[in-house]
């Protein structure tokens, strides 16, 4: 399970493979998007697939021993709420685990997409109603990096490269792509990464923007599992709790 600002998407996966074992359900993130409305389209997701084993899930905001922490684009009421605990109690009981959105995407190219086999220092980040993002040394994850926070030009980062600013913005792939740019730039200066992964849905139209991107030594790439990343790093996350 994926819970973002405007989507809640989920489906089985297939770890051997490392990709969805079925199509993926998504609904709409409710508005306000408190506890108890997102839980329910959570079990809406889960009971669609008739699944009664392990659940990941990911959250977007700090995610510590299944507890969220932020809620930076989600309802306030988030904060400091056991989430694991509350999705198990609706799930009637099964085992549920919870992380970081971005961390559970990153986790999922470091295994199967852009990031294989990539030593040093990558940074992935998803680019969507925020900006996520997962930071990884020699394969190993620093979770809770929450890098689209940073401050850019006096703002939240987000506020200013996320896809929803662009939306918001009116902005032209070009306008956008000058913003990412300075973002990227930003915090390539603070950890010198060797890699960066661009993921979000916005990964599926690389064309429109990477190229225009300038002034950022690190290679850039595109997600590989594009906006299946979290769901599979979900998946992954789910696994590993339960052996």
């Amino acid at each position: 399970m994926d819970i973002g600002g405007s989507g809640i998407k989920g489906a089985p996966v297939d770890l051997n493979r490392g990709d969805l074992a079925q199509e993926r359900h998504k609904v709409l993130t409710p508005q306000p998007a408190t506890p108890d409305g997102v839980a329910g389209c959570v079990v809406e997701v889960v009971r669609r697939f008739g699944w009664d084993g392990p659940v990941g899930v990911t959250f977007p905001g700090v995610v510590t021993g299944g507890v969220t922490r932020s809620a930076a684009n989600m309802d306030k009421a988030w904060v400091g709420v056991d989430t694991a605990a509350l999705l198990s109690s609706r799930l009637d009981g099964r085992p549920v685990t919870v992380l970081n959105d971005a961390d559970a995407a990153g986790v999922a190219e470091m295994a199967y997409g852009a990031g294989r086999g990539v030593d040093g220092t990558v940074i992935l980040l998803t680019l969507g109603t925020g900006i996520g993002s997962a930071l990884f040394t020699d394969g190993r994850l620093v979770p809770n990096t929450e890098l689209g926070h940073l401050e850019l030009k006096g703002h939240d980062a987000e506020t200013r490269a996320s896809v929803k600013a662009k939306e918001d913005g009116d902005l032209t792939w070009e306008h956008w792509a000058r913003r990412v740019g300075k973002y990227l730039a930003h915090v390539e200066m603070l950890f010198s990464p060797d890699l960066f992964i661009i993921g979000g849905g916005v990964s599926r139209k690389p064309e429109k923007f990477l190229p225009l991107i300038e002034g950022v030594r690190a290679r850039i790439v595109p997600a590989e599992l594009r906006n299946n990343a979290g769901i599979v790093g979900a998946a992954m996350a789910a696994r590993s709790a339960s052996q």
